[in-house]
């Protein structure tokens, strides 16, 4: 069945300047661990009392190691994992009563993205469109200046996925989101595995996609650079906590100056390498 109905959701928003799209208070979530804890528990906290908010229109980065929560954070934004407390809204819309009408408003594209690996690029987002109620006649044009814009040539698009490679299949992952132009675009680690030249195709498409079609976008990495150059606004969760907030001068006026690394390490204890080599596949 096709999704429907976004433009009405848009209309009822342009009455509204300027606009929370994404709300989240006092977020938390938990998950049962196959052995037993330090301490006797049974379940690790991968969210911890999260509460932020991100603007129409605004790049939000959170920025972590791996196992701080980002991952975790990003599934329960967009409805797929359910909160243990705590409330989350988008554009007003509670996720859990309005689910369906959440969905309409949001995509992710996520690192693990999964596909129809026998069928082109080509094909997989048409149907994605079509899932969408973008006919075919629409959605070709748009899915060539997409996936042209993000560096792939016209004469891989009818090639089997499979045949494509890793770097190549997250950028089609990325064209199937901006297909649908969702008004909050959730990115988790939309540029791992990619190597240097894509990581730029994909950060300049993303910040062009804010400034043309007025797209929310929340974005997690561990790449502080990427941070620095996409983001408005970064917070840093540590431990499932988010234990800094702000603009990337704010962070450094208020951590004693320097790098966002100073920064990071001044609000979490360790370097940001330091903290993906013992950080654990629990909330990531």
């Amino acid at each position: 069945m096709a999704i429907q109905a976004r433009d009405v959701t848009q209309s009822e928003l342009k009455m509204k300047e300027p606009t929370v799209a994404l709300a989240a208070t006092g977020v938390r979530k938990d998950f049962r661990s196959a052995r037993v804890l330090p301490g006797g528990g049974s379940s690790v906290r991968a969210v911890d009392d999260v509460s932020l908010e991100v603007w129409r229109g605004e790049i939000y980065g959170l920025l972590g190691a791996n196992g701080s929560g980002k991952s975790t954070l990003i599934r329960l934004f967009s409805t797929l994992l359910t909160p243990d407390a705590g409330q989350v809204r988008v554009f007003g819309r509670d996720i859990g009563r309005d689910e369906l009408a959440v969905k309409r408003m949001i995509n992710r594209v996520s690192v693990e993205a999964s596909f129809f690996k026998k069928l082109s690029a080509m094909e997989n987002l048409v149907y994605a469109g079509r899932l969408y109620g973008v006919p075919p006649e629409i959605s070709r044009p748009k899915i060539r200046s997409i996936l042209g814009r993000l560096g792939i040539a016209q004469a891989r698009l009818n090639e089997p996925l499979e045949k494509l490679s890793r770097g190549m299949q997250q950028k089609v992952a990325i064209a199937r989101a901006f297909l649908t132009a969702p008004m909050l675009l959730l990115l988790d680690e939309p540029t791992t595995g990619l190597d240097i030249r894509s990581k730029r195709e994909v950060q300049t498409f993303v910040r062009d996609l804010r400034d043309e079609h007025d797209a929310t976008i929340l974005l997690t990495t561990h790449d502080l650079d990427e941070a620095a150059r996409l983001a408005d606004r970064i917070g840093i969760l540590h431990q499932g906590r988010l234990v800094a907030e702000g603009t990337p001068a704010e962070l450094a006026a208020r951590h004693g100056g320097g790098t966002l690394e100073d920064v990071f390490m001044t609000a979490t204890g360790r370097r940001l390498d330091e903290a993906d080599d013992t950080s654990g596949e629990t909330g990531a």
